[in-house]
């Protein structure tokens, strides 16, 4: 997306590509999305497609190819084993990331179920910038736990620090100490981190990450799903690295590193995932899964044509006029409501634009989920489904007590080069109208309660009519604009 300046002197961010292929959407009358949150059960998961205006759900295996990537779909080698598909895009990654070994999976979350399967034990820790839900899921079914080191900045919600997603070296010389390095089962440093606005952290901190992990002998892995928007950021935020190029920055970065594993569904934009390694040893204690689990070691249970769009995606990556799109017009979004005054996660992050519940709707307390009853709101009154990331994505501890999250996040993905900027004037303009209108807003509560990753698939009930008044006072103020 290129730097263009308007005669106007209006910022709006300007795609480099045009579109080839549409899909038609559908907008529900407000009554029927009304109907459609309750048979979900109040969880934006749950919804049918069909119901959904746009999908800001995730940026997850919902991006758009590019031209390149379709017509390399149609070159795959579609064998069982020894593909030349998966040659091309070992080289790629080995290119890209300068680690030999590489083991394909269907997508990160596997990446995450081998890791822990390997490296955590009973009684072991990971130390990390931010968790991700499944990530930490997998280390605590393995018997591991989990310390979060984000720096203090991190869980400011209103901040102009550049890297939020920075890990606090002090506290992870802390926690070694109190733990001991035989008790850590590696580092893990995400890019982007997902659950606190998407923020990125600097090539500096990683430096100083992987020299604590030398002086103690420790493993430093990367999550590099969102390493896309975590590069740009580098690029355009960080002083030393003004003068690298994008395919630099990822260098320097994999060199840091002893681990890095992705999910292709957010980098390359296919539905895939994987793993680089440095190690020999470790790659050969952890290839054994991805038959057991995944596929064999040359598809990872990817489709063939997936993994020739990934090679492509991979290489699409290192322009800086792919990767700017998302947090171009995610910091459009973010400026245009924070200069409404609706509060939002600053500076803007990767990912999507994240509404700030604490604030949004500071009358519903966070035992009524209020992260989740906004999502629930912004459907009815736009058809935008968002994604809560708030104490519905926690899981209860052993004794059933809840654990409130750090922060109570509406998370609007955008993924890359779907919508149009009128669309994210839509979703701008009915968050608008949902704030002046926030007092109607009320809680949620579980009717159906999973143990494991509720937030996928519990079910929830408003704690009273609000949904209704909410629906009379948008047909009020809309007429037929339903």
């Amino acid at each position: 997306m290129a730097e263009v300046k308007f005669y106007s002197g209006e910022f709006i961010p300007l795609e480099m590509h045009k579109v080839r292929i549409v899909q038609k959407l559908h907008l529900p009358p407000v009554e029927r999305r009304l109907e459609a949150m309750n048979e979900a059960g109040n969880n934006t998961f749950l919804l049918q497609n069909a119901e959904v205006f746009m999908d800001m759900l995730t940026d997850s295996g919902v991006n758009a190819m590019s031209d390149q990537q379709q017509a390399a779909m149609m070159v795959a080698d579609d064998s069982y084993a020894g593909s030349a598909t998966y040659t091309r895009l070992e080289s790629k990654l080995r290119e890209l990331f300068g680690m030999h070994y590489i083991l394909p999976t269907h997508q990160g979350r596997a990446c995450e179920n081998i890791l822990a399967q390997v490296l955590v034990s009973p009684g072991s820790v990971v130390p990390m910038n931010y968790h991700f839900t499944t990530t930490k899921a997998h280390i605590t079914l393995n018997g591991g736990s989990i310390e979060e080191l984000v720096a203090d900045e991190g869980l400011e919600v209103v901040s102009v620090h550049p890297f939020k997603g920075n890990m606090d070296i002090g506290k992870l010389n802390a926690v070694i100490r109190d733990h001991g390095p035989a008790k850590i089962a590696f580092v893990r440093m995400e890019a982007g981190t997902n659950l606190i606005g998407g923020q990125p952290f600097s090539l500096q901190n990683l430096v100083d990450v992987r020299r604590v992990c030398d002086e103690h002998g420790l493993l430093l892995v990367l999550d590099a799903s969102l390493l896309a928007d975590n590069l740009y950021f580098i690029k355009t935020r960080e002083d030393d690295c003004k003068d690298l190029s994008i395919r630099e920055i990822t260098r320097r970065m994999a060199d840091l590193c002893d681990v890095i594993y992705f999910s292709a569904r957010k980098l390359g934009c296919v539905r895939g995932g994987g793993m680089c390694l440095r190690s020999e040893d470790l790659y050969r204690r952890m290839r054994g899964l991805v038959p057991l689990y995944e596929g064999f070691l040359t598809y990872g249970g990817m489709s063939v044509r997936e993994i020739e769009a990934l090679t492509v995606g991979l290489e699409e990556t290192m322009d800086e006029d792919m990767i700017n799109q998302g947090p171009l017009f995610i910091a459009y979004m973010v400026d245009e409501l924070e200069r409404h005054g609706i509060p939002v996660i600053t500076p803007p992050g990767g990912l999507g634009c994240h509404l700030d519940a604490m604030r949004f709707v500071d009358h519903i307390p966070q035992s009524e989920y209020p992260a989740g009853a906004l999502a629930a709101a912004l459907y009815i009154a736009s058809g935008v489904r968002g994604m809560e990331r708030g104490t519905l994505s926690e899981q209860r501890r052993p004794d059933g007590t809840e654990v409130f999250s750090n922060m109570e996040l509406l998370r609007l993905a955008l993924p890359r080069r779907v919508f149009t900027l009128s669309q994210i004037k839509y979703a701008i303009d009915r968050i608008l109208w949902l704030h002046e209108n926030r007092h109607l807003i009320g809680g949620l509560k579980f009717v159906e309660e999973p143990e494991i990753l509720r937030f996928f698939y519990g079910r929830l009930a408003p704690v009273s009519d609000w949904q209704e008044r909410l629906v009379a006072k948008f047909r009020a103020d809309m007429g037929t604009s339903l």
